[in-house]
């Protein structure tokens, strides 16, 4: 057991949320009990989650997607309702950290994904450091990679091959980071991973030659909130069990 304060301030300094600029809060989003004895973590604070956190006796939720991001309306209606009614009549507290959870060089979610696909972070790039970096299997090219990535997540990335060189060093941002694709090439990336694709990606890639890897922003960001989640049942013994949410994402 643990106080929902001992908690939020161990977060506070271990995700070091002070160094980022986001696009929402990070920490402690909903008040629930003041004692924690039952966490459950998730991808995203979502009804269908929150309904199983409910089921299963939960104290806490603890997310990489919060409730609540800049340029909302701010207005607790709708599906908003549902869900903060929900947490506010069964006392459960809702932490959400965005960024912070990506760059954690241990339990954050790009150093959790690159652990699942060998990857070894040596330098990071982009806005605040998020991206990674570093050296590639020997051998690799785009498409044996592509394969490595859907062994690792069950799913087929959206492929855009380049020129076909052999990769030596690869680069990787999880969720909606396709915009640090030309700063993955001038770190020096033979391709680059990431959840989404927009359309100037497939254009970059072919004047480059430098392989682009949709994989899923969903299914980038299973990772860091069960490490995070496993770490506070580890440091504060308690219960602790990651729910999935299937996205399509």
């Amino acid at each position: 057991m643990a106080q929902r304060s001992e908690i939020e301030s161990h977060l506070a300094a271990l995700l070091a949320v002070d160094r980022f600029k986001d696009y929402g809060p990070n920490g402690l989003q909903v008040e629930g009990r003041a004692e924690v004895r039952r966490l459950v973590s998730g991808v995203t604070a979502s009804l269908a989650l929150i309904e199983a956190a409910v089921a299963d006796g939960a104290d806490a939720i603890l997310v990489h997607h919060g409730l609540f991001w800049r340029g909302q309306s701010g207005c607790i209606t709708g599906w908003m309702r549902q869900r903060v009614a929900l947490l506010l009549a069964h006392g459960i507290n809702l932490f959400a950290y965005h960024l912070p959870l990506d760059a954690h060089p241990d339990l954050g979610n790009n150093a959790q994904l690159g652990a699942r696909l060998g990857l070894r972070a040596d330098a990071r790039f982009g806005d605040q450091d998020l991206g990674c970096i570093g050296a590639a299997g020997a051998g690799l090219d785009a498409l044996s990679l592509a394969q490595q990535v859907q062994a690792a997540l069950g799913r087929a990335p959206v492929l855009l091959p380049g020129d076909g060189r052999p990769l030596k060093r690869i680069a990787w941002c999880t969720g909606g980071a396709q915009g640090f694709f030309e700063a993955a090439i001038a770190a020096g990336a033979d391709a680059y991973l990431t959840g989404e694709l927009s359309e100037p990606q497939a254009h970059i890639a072919r004047e480059t030659g430098v392989a682009f890897l949709a994989c899923g922003h969903h299914a980038t960001e299973r990772y860091g909130a069960p490490a995070l989640g496993e770490h506070l049942a580890r440091q504060f013994g308690l219960e602790h069990r990651f729910i999935e949410i299937e996205n399509p994402a």
